[in-house]
């Protein structure tokens, strides 16, 4: 078989392929001399039906069996030798209807170069690193949170700012008859709040659902609404009291720090500070490291610039789905694809250019023998031997899914450090709130 490449341009190229008798005949022949030992057909016995009809009715279909084998093989061969960096797969070209009764073949696929380029990954303009402050104001808000959630109710008759208020919402003529609990601070305004602060239990208000609540996504829940009717819902409603209770906070003592975390962990105040502290570290990093790694991709995917066979491949993506697309399905779909696509290669490049980052079985193993080492801790299981967590790490080895899924984890984290090592960067620190306003929502 002969192989020919023509080069079209930096991201195009065709391969052709010749096909003579000499290089499938002994294969096809051997074929068909199997297939009449075996072959079943009336008025014949087996093994004993002529080469002749065995060749009329096999023939064709071996052949054309063969060929795609052997396209399939040498095209993959020659990719390999030739080290040929590729985007989607070999297309083939439509031909004319090819003649099977013939000895001699020619095929040719259109093959998607990948491109050649640098990536800066530093960059001209700096990328936002931001760090949320763990101030004292913010551990001690979420320690009275804590404490909320930990106190206990005590039973009233008559509603007080701060309470938590039971009741049913009822308005005949859009069927809302919902049961709802709420705390007074989702009460909007103060003219609202004065409705309810010394009701009592039997009490039935008048209500206008428009800015009753600080969050209309709270209609949804208490009026049992949908979403859509949710925003901007202005009408009349009652609403019936049948609970009051007052929150008494958990005290801060031995009792309430051994809910939390176990026996004798924290004995005090400022100890539960220290270990809320970093828990929320934690937490705010890995938003702070999500949010940093989609800043550089998106920069990295719009400063890194180079061409794609995009021609090319559209038409692989209309031939190479589940189902055909038409022109402009794929056309659509390669528009949807493009910067993923683009990224991938970025990524590739650089890991290609970084040996270090490239995975080794030693680090996947150190890896996983530390995921599993923090989540037999997270369970009580403080004292692991080596012994007990290497026989775990042993059986998640031999798990292709576990394995690709840790791999992956481990890859993401390596990347993720080499950006803050070598991307430029400037640091932000401010509130969890501020961040979540300025990163999400400006």
């Amino acid at each position: 078989m002969n192989i020919k490449r023509t080069e079209i341009d930096a991201l195009n190229a065709t391969l052709t392929l010749d096909i003579e008798k000499a290089d499938y005949q002994e294969k096809v022949d051997q074929i068909l001399k199997d297939y009449r030992k075996t072959a079943s057909i009336p008025g014949f016995r087996k093994g004993h039906v002529p080469a002749s009809l065995i060749n009329k009715k096999y023939r064709v279909p071996v052949l054309v069996d063969e060929i795609n084998k052997m396209l399939q093989e040498k095209l993959n061969s020659y990719i390999a030798e030739e080290k040929l960096e590729l985007l989607g797969n070999p297309l083939p070209k439509e031909q004319e209807e090819i003649d099977w009764e013939g000895d001699n073949f020619s095929f040719e696929f259109e093959l998607g170069l990948a491109p050649e380029f640098e990536v800066d990954v530093k960059g001209k303009k700096a990328i936002t690193h931001y760090q949320i402050k763990t101030d004292d104001d913010t551990i001690n808000r979420q320690i009275n949170r804590i404490r909320e959630q930990y106190g206990k109710l005590i039973a009233k008759d008559t509603v007080a700012d701060g309470d938590q208020i039971t009741g049913v919402f009822r308005n005949d003529d859009e069927e809302i008859n919902s049961d709802a609990t709420f705390n007074t601070d989702k009460i909007k305004g103060k003219t609202n709040l004065k409705k309810f602060v010394d009701s009592k239990i039997g009490d039935t208000l008048e209500l206008k659902t428009k800015g009753l609540f600080n969050d209309d996504h709270d209609l949804m829940t208490f009026l049992k609404v949908d979403h859509d009717k949710a925003h901007g819902l202005d009408i009349k409603v009652t609403f019936e009291i049948t609970e009051v209770n007052e929150r008494e906070k958990a005290k801060l003592n031995q009792e309430f720090f051994d809910k939390l975390f176990g026996p004798d962990v924290i004995k005090s105040k400022e100890e539960l500070m220290e270990r809320l502290r970093e828990d929320a570290g934690r937490q705010f990093s890995q938003q702070t490291d999500q949010k940093l790694l989609t800043d550089v991709t998106e920069g990295l995917i719009e400063n890194t610039k180079f061409d794609l066979p995009a021609d090319f491949l559209k038409r692989w993506l209309a031939s190479n789905g589940e189902k055909e697309l038409t022109a402009d399905e794929a056309a659509a779909e390669y528009d949807r694809s493009e910067k993923g696509l683009r990224y991938q290669l970025i990524e590739a490049k650089i890991l290609k250019d970084n040996e270090d980052l490239q995975l080794k079985f030693e680090e996947l193993q150190d890896y996983s023998r530390q995921q599993i080492k923090a989540q037999m801790a997270q369970y009580g299981h403080m004292d692991a031997t080596d012994e007990e967590v290497d026989q775990v790490v042993a059986r998640i080895m031999q798990n292709q899914d576990e394995v690709k899924r840790m791999s992956e984890q481990l890859q993401n984290e390596k990347i993720l450090q080499f950006f803050k090592d070598n991307a430029k960067l400037k640091t932000k620190e401010l509130t969890y709130e501020e961040f979540i306003k300025e990163a999400y929502e400006s």
